[in-house]
């Protein structure tokens, strides 16, 4: 996948050259490029933001660097641009994973109260994280993008990496244990070194399921639970 970001701060994507996501980019599975809308301006002092009309707190990034980035971007990127906003939907694994499937991407990183509303006739696309206020779109941008390129193929070493995780079937994940065997007094359950790896799959679920009814009630009325699911709580709750 080629990732293009336009952005006041392109030096805050370097994280992105390391870890799994830098791996993935040194194979050539993924692209990540960072542009600076700065370059765009043209506004002698390299202004890109201004007053807002109408008066209020804070300045508005003007349309004319952005839409001449978006414009240069789309020479060579013919993906959805998606901005940063308080307005977008909200994301979640599965938009996550519908755009992980698109070949290329640009990301708009929106600054101080926002971006002109003429913008938004040049943009596909407005996500959000969530009911709460960052101090720029590049903090959004950042997991947003990391959530995206985990479930393109080969990013991660095997696909049950993030098959198995929070979100991805709409379920918490199961707890994970590794060595010792006992810690503080407290022994990993028995059924993971059963080596009877149904039982384990089937244990695995269970507590997917225990742990999104406890802690995510939204989410858990939302799974349409199979048959086993039913036999396996009802076994649970008969203890």
């Amino acid at each position: 996948m080629k990732i293009d970001i336009l952005t006041l701060f392109p030096e805050m994507f370097n994280i992105f050259n390391h870890s799994i996501i830098g791996n993935a980019m040194e194979k050539g599975i993924l692209s990540i490029k960072a542009t600076n809308i700065r370059d765009f301006t043209t506004n002698k002092h390299k202004k890109v933001d201004d007053y807002p009309y109408g008066g209020g707190a804070g300045m508005v990034m003007a349309p004319q660097p952005i839409v001449d980035a978006i414009r240069h971007i789309k020479e060579t990127n013919k993906g959805k641009v998606i901005f940063l906003g308080p307005r977008g939907k909200t994301l979640n694994q599965e938009l996550c994973k519908e755009l992980a499937k698109e070949k290329e991407l640009i990301f708009l990183c929106g600054h101080y109260e926002g971006i002109d509303e003429r913008c938004f006739k040049h943009i596909d696309m407005e996500l959000s994280l969530g009911d709460f206020v960052l101090t720029g779109g590049e903090m959004a941008c950042i997991p947003a993008i990391d959530s995206i390129a985990r479930m393109i193929p080969g990013v991660l070493s095997c696909d049950e990496s993030y098959e198995e995780e929070s979100f991805y079937d709409g379920l918490l994940e199961y707890p994970q244990y590794t060595r010792p065997f006992e810690f503080e007094g407290e022994e990993v359950p028995g059924v993971l070194i059963s080596g009877h790896h149904e039982n384990v799959r089937k244990w695995r679920r269970l507590q997917s399921l225990l742990i999104t009814k406890d802690r995510r009630m939204d989410l858990y009325k939302k799974i349409e639970l199979t048959k086993e699911d039913k036999k396996l709580l009802e076994k649970h709750f008969k203890k």
